[in-house]
C-alpha cells in the first residue's frame, strides 16, 4: 500500500468511527482514581501479610520462554488474600488445575493471584487491601509447601511485582559525586607503579 492510499484508509476509518451510532458503543465502567503514593507512583500493596518472598520473578524475554512470571509469597492454606490496589475483578475461575483470581486495576495493570478461592465475583469493584479470597489447598509453585503466586501485567507484558509494590520499585543506580571513591582508595595507576 502506498502512502497516499494509507492516508485515505485512515481518513475513511476515522470518518466511519465518527458516524458510528451510540447504540453500537460498548459501556465501560467509569474508572476510579488510581491510588498514588506520595511520590506519585502507583500505591500497590502486598496481597498477603506479612510479605515474605520465597521465589523471585524471572520474567522471560521473549515472553514465550521459560521463567517465573511473578513472585511467590509465603502463605499458608486458608490465609486471607487481599487486593493489591483498587480495581475490578476480571477473572475468578480455574486455569488448568489451579483457582486463579485476576484484578484489573484502574491504570490498566492486571494482578493475577493463584491459588485463590475467591470470595468476590467477576465485575466486583475492590479497594486496596480488601479481602478477595483465601489461599487454596491446591498444589502450586511451592510444592509441597503452600504459597501465593502474584503475577503483574502492564500493557500485556509481565513485570516483576516488586517493581510496582509500594516502598520497592525498580532499582535505579544514581551517579556518585565525581571522584568520591578515589578519596578512599589509591588510584589504580599509583598502586601498580609504586616503588618499594
Amino acid at each position: 500500500m502506498t502512502l497516499p492510499s494509507t492516508r485515505l484508509v485512515v481518513l475513511w476509518l476515522a470518518w466511519a468511527l465518527l458516524l458510528a451510532s451510540p447504540a453500537s458503543a460498548v459501556a465501560v465502567p467509569a474508572p476510579l482514581a488510581v491510588p498514588r503514593a506520595a511520590d506519585g507512583s502507583p500505591s500497590v500493596i502486598s496481597p498477603v501479610e506479612p510479605m515474605r518472598v520465597v521465589a523471585l520473578a524471572r520474567i522471560p524475554r521473549p515472553d514465550w520462554k521459560p521463567g517465573r512470571r511473578g513472585v511467590d509469597l509465603a502463605a499458608a492454606v486458608g490465609d486471607p488474600v487481599r487486593s493489591p490496589a483498587a480495581g475490578i475483578v476480571t477473572f475468578a475461575g480455574v486455569v488448568v488445575d489451579r483457582p486463579v483470581l485476576s484484578i484489573t486495576h484502574h491504570d490498566g495493570t492486571i494482578s493475577s493471584l493463584e491459588p485463590v478461592v475467591a470470595s468476590v465475583t467477576v465485575g466486583a469493584r475492590v479497594s486496596p487491601g480488601q479481602s478477595v479470597g483465601q489461599v487454596a489447598d491446591t498444589p502450586g509453585h511451592c510444592m509441597p509447601a503452600a504459597c501465593l503466586h502474584w503475577g503483574v501485567r502492564i500493557g500485556g507484558q509481565y513485570v516483576d511485582p516488586l517493581d510496582v509494590l509500594e516502598g520497592y520499585g525498580p532499582v535505579r543506580l544514581l551517579p556518585r559525586e565525581r571522584g568520591a571513591w578515589v578519596s578512599r582508595r589509591r588510584p589504580f595507576a599509583a598502586a601498580t607503579h609504586a616503588t618499594s
